[in-house]
């Protein structure tokens, strides 16, 4: 089985982004992320009514990652320590070698790149530190953005379950695209 050890906590960095840990001094930023209902349109949570919803929810980040089972990062750009995204290793499957990995963006820092550069970047981490054989994102059929991206990555679609989640009163599709480690 895998084994995997998240202290000390592991910073990654790109050519543009530091990827950090997400702190409660972040409460702000995440508030505006989990509040927007744009952002959250294809994530099946409830929006964050103040900014101790916020603190709830980094509190559940920090609880996660204290115990090994998942980890979140912060998305920075470098020399600026401003969250203005997460990305995430969460539903890890430690006797499978697979986890799900998933990605928030503020729409002001959308259609630049950078989600794309810190998948990039985490998808390297997931392979060749961590050792996992696959990824995989769980997303709504209809986020033609976060599929595009995955595709841009070499995620494959895996499987389409109709009607999987009910939330909102409604029952909800679930598509996931997966990404197998590549051979060397």
């Amino acid at each position: 089985m895998l084994q995997i050890n998240f202290k000390p906590f592991p910073e990654l960095e790109s050519t543009r982004l530091k990827l950090r840990k997400v702190n409660e001094t972040d409460v702000k930023e995440v508030f505006i992320l989990r509040s927007d209902a744009g952002v959250m349109k294809y994530i099946p949570r409830p929006l964050a009514k103040d900014f101790q919803d916020a603190l709830n929810h980094i509190e559940v980040i920090n609880r996660g990652l204290a115990a090994n089972q998942s980890i979140n990062w912060a998305i920075t750009e470098k020399g600026k320590d401003k969250l203005i995204g997460m990305i995430c290793l969460v539903n890890l499957q430690l006797e499978n070698y697979r986890t799900e990995i998933g990605y928030i963006l503020n729409p002001q820092y959308q259609g630049k790149g950078i989600a794309d550069e810190a998948l990039k970047t985490v998808i390297d981490y997931a392979f060749n530190t961590l050792n996992f054989h696959s990824l995989e994102a769980l997303i709504d059929p209809l986020n033609t953005a976060s599929e595009n991206l995955l595709k841009r990555n070499n995620f494959v679609k895996e499987a389409h379950f109709k009607e999987k989640t009910f939330y909102n009163g409604e029952f909800l599709d679930d598509v996931i695209y997966s990404l197998i480690r590549p051979k060397e």
